[in-house]
């Protein structure tokens, strides 16, 4: 029977591996609520026993057939592994409420989506040239910084104008192609994570998209964005190479049906072949990047040929830098 519950309920209870149909609710209409919920658990932990120690026995001289194997990947809907054993030392802290809900999307995009990944190895040298030259002058007249998240934003908004699946939604059986693009900025904060979203980003040009991404930053560090700036991302960026991550796996912000995650940029040796056909070993600045999909709607060569589009637009030119240089 299926029972009224609150998100938070809801999501207690995935973390938890409890079927809240087996919960008597004690709310208006039986609703289940987070006292229900909390009160099942602590029974349950009261009565978990460990088990107990098996002996040796002597071999028989013929074993008995064994019982039947439950079927693969079949679960008793009660199962669940406790988070600490009786007597363990343990601190409990509960999630804030960012993490609640960062916690229980998580586990509903793995539950809707079929997660793949695949990952690029990207030339930076044109961007990283072309950013050393322009970055001084560019701080100087715009009052903000020329980092490398611009001609990433500009690639990609490029990329998905070309590559339209990838700016979709799933809906049941139909597939919902987005007009705009929107993408999404993952923004790493101490107490969580934010994603604001830098709309319209295939009308801007460098300066256009170098001025909003720092802006949206700046202000979910301040914690001064609106609800409306987190919302209606079509495509989002997640950038874990800032920290020194070679590449990730990050998982889809629903109802997306892809997410980049961007590599730290360092120094790597390449092999590179001249107009002679000789191979030549030479030092440029890379980066990988990983693209999870949802392989229900994208396909591996779609998600590829979406990749190729990005490494291209990540080779210039950007003529709108021109007086920077």
């Amino acid at each position: 029977m299926r029972r009224l519950s609150s998100p938070l309920v809801r999501s207690i209870a995935a973390k938890e591996g409890v079927d809240i149909s087996q919960i008597e609710g004690t709310g208006i209409h039986g609703r289940v609520t987070k006292q229900d919920i909390e009160a099942y658990l602590e029974r349950r932990r009261a009565a978990w026993q460990p088990p107990p120690v098996a002996t040796v026995a002597a071999p028989a001289a013929a074993a008995a057939p064994a019982a039947a194997a439950a079927p693969a990947g079949k679960v008793d809907t009660g199962f669940h592994v406790p988070a600490y054993l009786p007597g363990e030392e343990v601190v409990i802290e509960p999630m804030s409420r960012i993490r609640q809900i960062t916690a229980a999307h998580m586990r509903y995009s793995k539950d809707t989506s079929a997660h793949v990944t695949t990952v690029f190895h990207i030339d930076f040298s044109k961007v990283h040239a072309t950013r050393e030259r322009a970055k001084g002058k560019f701080l100087a007249a715009n009052g903000t910084k020329l980092t490398y998240m611009p001609f990433i934003f500009k690639a990609v908004a490029a990329a998905l104008k070309a590559h339209p699946k990838l700016n979709a939604a799933v809906d049941g059986t139909n597939v919902v192609f987005k007009k705009q693009i929107h993408l999404g900025m993952a923004v790493a904060l101490d107490w969580g994570l934010l994603v604001p979203v830098l709309r319209n980003a295939d009308t801007l040009n460098l300066v256009g998209l170098a001025k909003g991404a720092n802006d949206l930053a700046d202000r979910a560090r301040a914690k001064k964005l609106s609800p409306d700036e987190l919302k209606g991302g079509t495509f989002t960026i997640t950038n874990p190479g800032v920290y020194g991550s070679l590449f990730g796996t990050p998982i889809i912000n629903q109802p997306q049906v892809a997410i980049l995650g961007i590599g730290t940029v360092e120094k790597r040796v390449v092999v590179e072949t001249d107009a002679d056909g000789n191979d030549h070993m030479v030092i440029k600045p890379m980066a990988y990047f990983g693209i999870t999909y949802d392989h229900r709607l994208v396909d591996g060569a779609d998600a590829d040929h979406f990749m190729n589009s990005v490494k291209k637009g990540l080779l210039g030119p950007w003529p709108e830098l021109d007086p920077y240089l």
